[in-house]
């Protein structure tokens, strides 16, 4: 096989070519194997800062400015703490004033 790929040559000698290429080959695919184990070894150990790099940071619009249902709840809720001292204020002055008006019957 004249000036072909073979393993023997046209002399009888082997060819070797193939065999380089096979060995550098190889060589390429061990690197490869061994530095994507070593990245997977160290992204476990590290993964909080890898997460750190990727996560999005929150708007600063959405923190600078108050959600709207937020506001609302609050000033719902606030009106009826003010409406519940109201009444409590209302039911400690009550009795006094049915005492007086009882009083004031009496006589």
């Amino acid at each position: 096989m004249p000036g072909g790929f073979g393993v023997m040559g046209d002399d009888g000698s082997m060819d070797y070519s193939v065999h380089e290429a096979w060995n550098e080959a190889t060589n390429v695919y061990l690197v490869v194997i061994l530095v994507s184990f070593g990245l997977f070894m160290y992204a476990k150990r590290n993964k909080r800062k890898i997460m750190r790099i990727f996560s999005v940071p929150p708007p600063a619009e959405a923190s600078s400015e108050p959600n709207f249902y937020d506001t609302i709840s609050k000033i719902r809720l606030r009106q009826q703490l003010e409406m519940y001292s109201m009444s409590r204020k209302y039911d400690h002055q009550q009795p006094q004033s049915q005492a007086d008006s009882v009083q004031l019957s009496l006589e």
